[in-house]
This record gives C-alpha cells, sequence and structure tokens, in this order.
C-alpha cells in the first residue's frame, strides 16, 4: 500500500510515539501509589454510535479528501487547522484550543481488531478489550481496577448502570442525575435501621450516600467549583441539552476529591449519521458543540483544583464511518476513525497517524478508512504510563492476548 508523500511526516510520526516498544521498568508500580499531589486520574469517554473521524478531524491535506468526501467536504465555516495535514471541525474550538496549549493528542486512523459493522458487536468488543465480539464477558476497565496493580484504586460510571468496560472484581460506584428530590433525613434513618443486619445493603448506602455528600459539597460557594446543579434533571446523552456538559462538570467534582475515584467513565450516544450529516444543525453538528462543551467544563472543573494536572481523558468510539457520503447525505457503518487523547499529563499538540490515504485503492473493503493504529495501543500507552499498570498485567489481564500490541507513547516524560 502506498503512502502520499505528503503524508510521509505522519508516519514518521507515529513511529516515534511507539518508540518506547514495551513499557517503561517503572510500570510496575500500583495505580494507588502516585506523587505527593495525589493519585493520578483516568477518565474514559464512550461515543456510542460510531463518530466520523473524518468530520470531527477532517483530513484536508490529503489530496483525495474533497473528492473521497463530496458535500461532507464542506463545512459551515472553516476547519480549524491542527497541522499541514489535518484540522478540527469547526464546532471543536474547546478541543482546538487545547491542542494549541499542549494538552490534547488526536490520534486518527484508529480503531478495533473487530472489523464488521455491528454497533452491538463492535460496543462488545470496545468494552471488553478482546478482539472478537463476546469472548470476554467482563470490561478492561473493571478488570485492570481488580488487579494488584490497583490496590485501593475506585470506579466511577456516570450512569444510572455500570456499563460493559468497568465490570470486574473491582470497586465501582455509580452516579446519574435524578428528577426526584432528595430523600429526607428520617427516610435515611429509616433505610439505615432497615439495612442494618444486612452488609451489603448497609455498605451500599453507605457509599451512596458518601457520593451524595462529596457532590453536594464540591458543588457549595467558595470551592472553586460549579454551582447549583442539584436536581438538574438531565440524563447522560448529548442530545439533551446539557447533558454531557451536566456530566463532565459532576465528573470533574468526584475526581477532585481526595479521596474519590480514580477512574471514571461517561457516555454520550447519537453518533449513528447515516442522514443529513453535512447540516451545520443536525445531529451532528450538535453532538460535536456538547461535546466540546463538556469537554472543557471537565477541563475546567479539574482544573480549578489542580487535578487536571494529572489526568488523562481517552474519548473513543466503536467505529468510524465510511469515507464516501451515502444517499441520504450522511455515512454508514465503516472502521477506522478518530480519538482525542487530553489532560495536563498529555503530550499534546500533535496529531499522530499512520495516514493510508483516502484513495479507493487505499481504503477497506474499498469503502473505509483503514485502521493502521489499533486503539488498544492507545489505551495500554496511557494505563502503563499514567496509572503505572505493569506491562505483563495489560498483556494477560486488562488485554489478553495483546502481546503483540506495543503501546504507543502520548504522554509527557
Amino acid at each position: 500500500m502506498s503512502t502520499p508523500t505528503l503524508l510521509d511526516p505522519r508516519r514518521r510520526h507515529l513511529l516515534g510515539a511507539l518508540g518506547a516498544g514495551t513499557l517503561a521498568p517503572w510500570a510496575t508500580l500500583s495505580l494507588a501509589a502516585a506523587g505527593a499531589a495525589g493519585p493520578n486520574r483516568f477518565v474514559f469517554v464512550i461515543l456510542r454510535g460510531g463518530l466520523d473521524g473524518l468530520s470531527s478531524v477532517p483530513a484536508v491535506g490529503d489530496a483525495d479528501f474533497a473528492s473521497a468526501r463530496g458535500a461532507l467536504a464542506q463545512f459551515a465555516s472553516a476547519p480549524l487547522a491542527l497541522d499541514g495535514t489535518f484540522a478540527l471541525h469547526p464546532n471543536l474550538a474547546q478541543l482546538h484550543a487545547m491542542y494549541g496549549r499542549g494538552e490534547l493528542a488526536v490520534v486518527h486512523a484508529v480503531g478495533l481488531p473487530y472489523r464488521d459493522r455491528s454497533h452491538f458487536d463492535a460496543q462488545q468488543v470496545l468494552e471488553s478489550g478482546g478482539v472478537r465480539p463476546y469472548e470476554i464477558a467482563s470490561g478492561w476497565l473493571g478488570r485492570l481496577l481488580g488487579t494488584k496493580d490497583a490496590r485501593g484504586a475506585k470506579g466511577l460510571a456516570l450512569n444510572t448502570a455500570v456499563p460493559l468496560v468497568l465490570r470486574g472484581p473491582g470497586a465501582v460506584d455509580t452516579w446519574a442525575p435524578s428528577a426526584l428530590p432528595d430523600p429526607s433525613a428520617e427516610l435515611v434513618a429509616r433505610l439505615e435501621r432497615l439495612y442494618a443486619n444486612d452488609p451489603a445493603l448497609a455498605t451500599a448506602l453507605e457509599r451512596a450516600k458518601a457520593l451524595h455528600l462529596d457532590s453536594a459539597m464540591a458543588a457549595e460557594p467558595g470551592n472553586g467549583m460549579s454551582h447549583g446543579m442539584a436536581g438538574n434533571a438531565t440524563t447522560p446523552n448529548a442530545g439533551r441539552p446539557g447533558g454531557f456538559v451536566v456530566l463532565a462538570q459532576r465528573a470533574a467534582e468526584f475526581l477532585a476529591q481526595p479521596d474519590g475515584p480514580q477512574v471514571a467513565v461517561l457516555e454520550v450516544s447519537g453518533w449513528d449519521t447515516h442522514a443529513n450529516q453535512a447540516n451545520p444543525n443536525g445531529p451532528l453538528a450538535n453532538n460535536l458543540r456538547q461535546l466540546d462543551a463538556g469537554l472543557a467544563a471537565l477541563r475546567d472543573g479539574l482544573s480549578a483544583s489542580g487535578t487536571w494536572a494529572r489526568t488523562v481523558v481517552v474519548v473513543a468510539t466503536e467505529f468510524g464511518r465510511e469515507v464516501a457520503i451515502n444517499g441520504t447525505l450522511g455515512t454508514d457503518h465503516g472502521t477506522g476513525g478518530a480519538a482525542f487523547v487530553m489532560g495536563g499529563a498529555v503530550k499534546g499538540g500533535r496529531v499522530v497517524a499512520d495516514w493510508p490515504g483516502l484513495a479507493k485503492k487505499n481504503r477497506y473493503d474499498g469503502r473505509d478508512l483503514r485502521t493502521t493504529t489499533d486503539l488498544r495501543a492507545v489505551l495500554k500507552g496511557v494505563l502503563g504510563e499514567h496509572l503505572k499498570v505493569a506491562a505483563r498485567t495489560l498483556n494477560t489481564e486488562v488485554f489478553p492476548g495483546s502481546e503483540a500490541v506495543a503501546p504507543l507513547t502520548l504522554l509527557r516524560t
């Protein structure tokens, strides 16, 4: 497969990121053992539905981009330049500012070992950390939290239920906003008496009380956090106004607590853009605005507490979209796409891409952006460098059978 000369620097950049080959010797340290400022934090954001990586991160410098994308190569305003090849969608202005500050790295032509086009199967692989759908029943983050490398670490799902990615032997809580009023002190006292002889229920109630108290305290004036969010009736879906922003703000509050979770998972649905994708006020454009605002709120909340400097956020989707526009002015399910890695610990201001090109002969099945970087390489690099998870643990427990997948070096040294 040939690669245009124009894009050769991207290939060299990827090889530089892979230079470490395996995790450094210090990767045998425990997740719970961090610096004096407190444990490092990791946030995983799942974009459910299949984000179009060529709309969110258009390869405007690829000679075949305009002809391959047709009407989807046109934007309401100019894309935000990253380098000579790549740009960001104009609705990702906050991410562009993070890129300029060196807090955001973009990984393009990235994807899963899975190459079919089912949302259900692809999301199962994304969350389980396997190669084939349903070969692993637990989640890679859930397994990580149950390893000896993660002694004492806690996870939090910003959702009403624990997603697959966090299911496993580790300690995990959930939180989601509610339209219901807070329970009265009398009701809580009655529940405490009722659950007194049931250790499982009593422990669950204490954890729920702790989560509520931490969140309420974080929202009080004078602590540098956002205010007035109690009782906000939103759901974890960017399709509802403010939904993802509220979740991101609340995630920052929990993560900023000294004894808060080390790992958090957020989800945003609505990325299955089969129709009307280029509409500047359509679902994709609105979702990108919400994503941009939510990630900026997460950064601002963590920065206010000093936690952003030791945080890494990975934003990923189950697959990309086809390169060409379809008959309803959208895109159909594809394979390769884009991922975002951001945080105060990230060596940003760069695009990491072993770019295959968009000419039809270079596409997977003649249809898709070809996947040239395994998403597990991104995750293994972050988990090894940032959370100090040993290479052996990553290869055998977190992502079983992934010895051949070398971790990408994406963080500051």
